[in-house]
């Protein structure tokens, strides 16, 4: 699978502008700040129906304009498919497959399977817990679509119940029968998600660790820990003990909801203890895993986007990750650099088909 074409108007810095890509690998060079993420955000767009850097949806149009639109033909299965991605302000987002709108952008996740390496990566690690759950949703969601409508019941229901939490402190009632529907409801869907969660990263760790070896040459160890109070009790016993505080704070203080995963090299926090060059080579670990995961659950090799990423590494590991390319592991690739002459040499050592666009 790769993507053809796309056409771009009113995106972020982009007026209106179209390219036509080679089905291997695809260079976007030129000076910070003139839009070479932009295009991969595009691309990103396409695939999961939201920009990868800036979830309000309309600060991605162009300033001065009302709408944007996206506009990508990919090439999957041998058969051509037509995403289109638009939005007008004050109207809802519009996606859309082969014409066909979609009634839920759920419905679409997983069908174009792509993974983005990017600076913007160490929110995985610097942010809070939020961050890492979305990434281990994200990776499962690719795959399995139950569970995602699973997770989206699960925010669905745990919203219901903080708004009875919060409509009782303000009425000064209780009614517990009425709170119980949602506790029962919670304790389904959450115990899914924990199981899910907890087998994905099992599979995932080793997939991970295999990545972590060869880029830094097995310098060290890492570890990914799965964090739940399910491992302790199960959903239906933490609301209950937890009931008091929930009524003061007016919200669902435990649960799946609260989960981690808590990122270690040499049995530590990477975040304390781990340097900027750790933290890079375990961040493209984690990436590369998740290609490779997604490659296996789908069967396709994802498109694959590179931003920036050869001005923050080092020869050695910039050197291990093009070995990857050249063992045909990847399909599509996009790179985007400052350098034309660093990026045309890492291109032509590959000895694949490329296009390089002087943006």
């Amino acid at each position: 699978m790769f993507l053809k074409r796309i056409s771009v108007l009113n995106y972020k810095s982009f007026s209106d502008i179209t390219f036509e890509f080679d089905a291997k690998i695809n260079c976007f060079v030129g000076k910070n700040g003139i839009g070479k993420t932009n295009i991969l955000d595009a691309v990103y767009h396409l695939a999961y129906g939201k920009s990868y850097f800036n979830p309000l949806a309309v600060q991605n149009i162009k300033h001065g304009e009302d709408f944007f639109v996206i506009d990508g033909t990919f090439e999957k299965n041998n058969r051509s498919e037509q995403i289109l991605c638009s939005l007008k302000k004050g109207q809802k987002k519009i996606l859309k497959r082969n014409g066909k709108l979609y009634e839920k952008f759920s419905e679409h996740v997983g069908f174009i399977p792509l993974v983005i390496i990017s600076p913007a990566d160490t929110d995985l690690i610097l942010e809070g817990s939020e961050t890492r759950r979305k990434f281990m949703d994200s990776v499962i969601s690719q795959s399995d679509s139950q569970y995602l409508q699973q997770l989206i019941q699960y925010q669905k229901t745990l919203s219901q119940r903080n708004a009875l939490l919060k409509y009782f402190s303000l009425n000064h009632v209780f009614e517990k029968d009425t709170l119980s529907i949602y506790n029962e409801q919670l304790n389904q869907l959450g115990h899914f998600i924990f199981e899910k969660r907890k087998n994905f990263i099992a599979e995932f760790i080793p997939i991970f660790q295999k990545y972590h070896a060869a880029v830094t040459n097995a310098a060290e160890t890492v570890q990914l820990v799965y964090q739940s109070d399910l491992f302790e009790k199960d959903m239906l016993t933490l609301l209950e003990e937890t009931l008091n505080k929930d009524r003061i704070l007016q919200y669902t203080s435990a649960g799946v909801h609260k989960d981690d995963l808590s990122f270690e090299i040499e049995n530590y926090p990477i975040k304390k203890f781990g340097s900027q060059g750790q933290q890079k080579s375990f961040l493209i670990a984690l990436k590369l895993a998740q290609f490779d995961f997604v490659k296996k659950q789908s069967g396709e090799k994802p498109i694959l986007l590179f931003d920036d990423i050869f001005d923050k590494l080092d020869e050695f590991r910039v050197s291990k990750i093009v070995e990857m390319v050249n063992n045909e592991e990847f399909g599509q690739l996009f790179i985007s650099d400052t350098h034309p002459e660093r990026t045309e040499n890492i291109v032509k050592s590959t000895h694949q088909s490329y296009k390089i666009f002087n943006l």
